[in-house]
């Protein structure tokens, strides 16, 4: 027992949250925990992706704390708990664990735990649009949490009083305090959970009032935090938001990985709201690559979800040639929005009114365009920002070109592109380019208009974005065209595989739905391990995965994961299916979100020589890896099919 306890408290100071589960639960299992463990037992079931047992052991140690006379004690825990049910849209649970910890506070002289209750007055407030009295109850909170030393409390508070300031219109204010709530995140000095609410936070305030560069600095600190603490990502909207920011970054089969590990994570923490936002950024992505059918398909599930899937389903409709059903569907949604309501409002129509003047121009209807473009350089005065200001020169200079103007639109285009180019956000500067060429066009100037069709050409290629390059070749014609193909990409990554062994046994042996309904938690239980690990899956075989990790280590930690956890599920309920993993580092060709070469045909090679249970590993993984923490079998050479030579392996003692 004290050996699996002690195992289990040093995996969770080592932050390696699925082995301190599993350690700890052992222990529990042996002789029943005490409350500090069971508390130990919560966080990190709830890191390793597992709110229920999280609950679970959380509401142990509150009636072990009740019981010792600990009022304190369990007040923090009630209070934890009320999170997880108001966060799982459970608000009748939340409220029950939140009056539990008033009650236990009621006749305790005041301290730090008190300003947790000041803290959900404040979503309270927020929730109901009472946003002035959320950012006085929110000075009560960090006044209180100041006095008694309790800075999870305070700074939680003053990200949470920044958000209501943007909320008032005090965007300027809200955007200091909020910050500075987020130095204190990276600094290290909050709890875990408290530190990712306030990131989360951060980066949607950021993208909400269009400060892409802000968004982006906090995302990348947040990221580099989160490997700090061994955390793979949190499980909540942060995730979609960073994806979002990739994606528009440019780099779309990582802002894809990171949604699709959203979706997983949203749906096993029972944010279902929020799926439908993960589930948009996939339709984005797909719609910029030029894949309607997987866009349509996303968008699809993010209306089943909730999210109105807007201004992405209106431009799908209109590169479908459904303009009228795409005037309709935008149409309804900014009429749900007047541009008086507030910063979140006026914010929501500066992205949906770009599409709206594509859509109009479409349609050829010319007064609908000049007001949409007139009300977008209101929304970019008020918050002055690259995302707003280059959107709308761009809607302008789109205006121009409908309205026959070319001589007017050519520099108003130019200078949109660039600003785009300046705040790397490539698609949309590749977008206003092809724009520009075409009012050079129009103006005569062919030689000009060729060499900016061919930069972004250069652009849409790079990106992978294939019905814009359709345009482009297009408007260049068979004499403009390139005559080479850009070099592909060589990158360096560890490429891993893993295999369900004898899967057709299986499917004979259960029956055809058992097997997709196993297929389904094999998936969703791979993809959470991907997710906490940051590998990006490549592709998906039907009963098999093939990622890849920018570090080998975590390619690594990631398949020891995943044996863990189809080792627990199969002790805990009977059976799991049976999976060999295979990793190899090597440079390889990338082409979009694909590798290829014979770096990736060894590793799959690998991976199809394990056994069940089994990690292999070769030398090239753990010299990439540096110092590993799990034992390795003796060295074996393996002779790989169209391999020259043998490749040695070693296997990884992930138990």
């Amino acid at each position: 027992m004290i050996d699996t306890l002690e195992a289990g408290r040093d995996a969770a100071r080592r932050h390696a949250w699925p082995e301190a589960m599993e350690a700890l639960a052992a222990a529990d299992r042996e002789t029943e925990l005490g409350p500090e463990d069971l508390e130990l037992l919560g966080m990190s079931a709830w890191w390793a992706g597992h709110p229920d047992e999280a609950s679970e052991a959380l509401e142990r140690a509150f009636h072990t704390y009740s019981a010792a006379g600990r009022p304190r004690e369990a007040t923090e825990v009630a209070i934890l708990l009320a999170y997880h049910g108001f966060r799982s849209l459970a608000p009748a649970v939340g409220g029950g664990w939140f009056a539990q910890a008033q009650r236990l506070l009621a006749d305790e002289p005041e301290s730090g735990t008190h300003a947790w209750l000041l803290v959900f007055g404040i979503l309270n407030a927020a929730t109901e649009s009472r946003f002035d009295d959320a950012v006085a109850i929110a000075d009560q909170a960090i006044e209180l949490a100041r006095r008694h030393g309790n800075a999870d409390a305070q700074y939680l508070a003053m990200s949470f009083k920044g958000m209501a300031q943007l909320m008032t219109g005090d965007w300027q204010s809200g955007l200091k305090l909020i910050d500075e709530a987020a130095a204190a995140a990276s600094s290290g000095q909050l709890d875990l959970r408290v530190a990712s609410d306030v990131f989360c936070n951060t980066i949607a305030a950021c993208r909400n009032v269009g400060d892409l560069r802000r968004a982006g600095d906090w995302a990348a600190e947040g990221e580099r935090w989160m490997r700090r603490q061994g955390l793979g990502g949190y499980p909540g909207i942060c995730r979609v938001h960073r994806a979002e920011l990739k994606m528009l970054h440019g780099q779309w089969p990582e802002a894809e990985q990171e949604a699709r590990q959203a979706c997983d994570e949203l749906q096993r923490y029972r944010l279902l709201d929020a799926v439908g936002f993960a589930q948009y950024a996939i339709g984005e992505v797909r719609l910029r690559m030029g894949d309607l059918d997987a866009a349509a398909e996303a968008f699809d599930r993010a209306y089943e979800f909730g999210h109105d899937a807007m201004p992405g389903l209106a431009l799908l409709q209109v590169a479908r040639g459904e303009v009228a059903d795409a005037q309709r569907s935008l149409a309804r949604v900014l009429a749900s929005t007047t541009g008086t309501g507030g910063v979140a409002d006026r914010a929501k129509r500066g992205r949906l009114l770009p599409a709206q003047v594509d859509i109009a121009l479409a349609a050829g209807d010319l007064e609908t365009a000049r007001d949409a473009v007139t009300e977008l350089e209101q929304i970019a005065a008020e918050f002055a920002r690259p995302l707003f200001e280059a959107g709308a020169l761009t809607a302008r200079g789109e205006l121009l070109l409908g309205e026959e103007k070319a001589a007017e639109a050519s520099p108003v285009l130019g200078q949109s592109w660039r600003m785009w180019q300046t705040s790397d956000l490539p698609y949309e500067s590749a977008r206003a380019r092809l724009h520009y060429a075409e009012a050079l066009l129009a103006e005569g100037d062919t030689a000009m208009a060729r060499r900016d069709l061919l930069a972004a050409r250069s652009a849409f290629e790079r990106l992978g974005a294939s019905r814009d390059l359709e345009r482009v070749d297009a408007l260049l014609g068979d004499e403009g065209a390139p005559v080479a193909e850009r070099a592909p990409e060589r990158a360096t990554r560890t490429f891993m595989f893993t295999d369900i062994v004898t899967s057709t046994d299986l499917v004979g042996l259960i029956g055809d739905e058992a097997w997709h309904e196993l297929l389904a938690w094999h998936d969703r239980e791979l993809r959470a391990a991907f997710g906490q690990h940051r590998g990006d899956e490549v592709s998906h075989t039907g009963d098999g995965f093939f990622v890849a990790f920018e570090r080998a280590a975590e390619g690594i930690d990631c398949a020891v994961d995943i044996q863990r956890r189809l080792a627990r599920h199969r002790r805990e309920h009977g059976f799991a299916p049976w999976v060999r993993i295979g990793l190899h580092a090597a440079e390889a060709t990338r082409r979009g979100r694909d590798f290829g070469g014979r770096g990736v045909h060894v590793a799959a090679r690998v991976g199809a020589a394990a056994a069940k249970e089994e990690i292999l590993v070769t030398q090239a993984v753990l010299e990439a890896a540096g110092h590993i923490r799990f034992g390795l079998s003796e060295p074996r050479s393996l002779k790989l099919k169209g391999v020259a030579e043998p490749v040695e392996v070693r296997a990884v003692d992930w138990r």
